[in-house]
Order: structure tokens, then sequence, then C-alpha cells
């Protein structure tokens, strides 16, 4: 069974992977998660719809918003390349999801930029 996991659960998975920054470029109420300069996670934590938004493969997300009611397309970004969790979640893998999207943007990088763990 997934773990039920709640914004605080996902901000400390974010900030658990190296060279991580948090930054605020949205306003305060909007958490944006960092890799050397690059957008991993956005959260957004205030309002009706808690959410953190993913860099996703495209096929993948293609599946995970079909197999989970948690994940929508990802909100306020290309639907292709982001997804959506519903905060909190106890049916999306989202320990997993924030692995894949850190991985897909640090492999995005410049070899000599990546972080070493």
């Amino acid at each position: 069974m997934a773990q039920h996991f709640t914004a605080q659960d996902a901000a400390e998975a974010c900030a658990a992977h190296p060279a991580v920054e948090l930054t605020f470029p949205f306003g305060p109420e909007t958490e944006v998660y960092k890799v050397v300069g690059r957008m991993f996670a956005a959260m957004n934590v205030e309002g009706e719809h808690p959410r953190i938004t993913l860099k996703a493969d495209p096929e993948d997300a293609k599946a995970l918003v079909a197999e989970f009611d948690d994940i929508s397309p990802g909100y306020h970004m290309n639907k292709k390349h982001w997804i959506s969790v519903g905060l909190p979640t106890s049916a999306a893998p989202l320990n997993e999801l924030i692995q894949a999207s850190y991985d897909l943007v640090v492999a995005g990088l410049p070899r000599a930029e990546r972080p070493t763990a």
C-alpha cells in the first residue's frame, strides 16, 4: 500500500536530493525546487487544491494520469512533460515521482554540472 504523503513529506523528499535549492520565483505561496538552477518541482499548498507539480517522461505522464485520480496534467505547465499530484495523497507513489523528476532534470544538465551524491 502506498504511503500517505502530505505537503511536508513532499517538501522533505524534494530537499533531500543533492544540490537542491528552494526558491520562490512565483511568490511566497509557491515553493520551487531547483537543481543547478533548473526546476524539478513546484508546490503550492495554498488555496482549495494543494498540489505538487513534477517533470515526467511524456509516456509515463499519460499513464500516470490515467491510473491515478490524484494525478493530472501539469497545472500551468506543459501538459506533455509535467504532472500535478493533489496533496495529501495516499494513492500516488510520490517518492518515486519526485525521484524521477529530479533524475530527468539532472540527465538534461551538461555532464560537468551534474551533482554527485
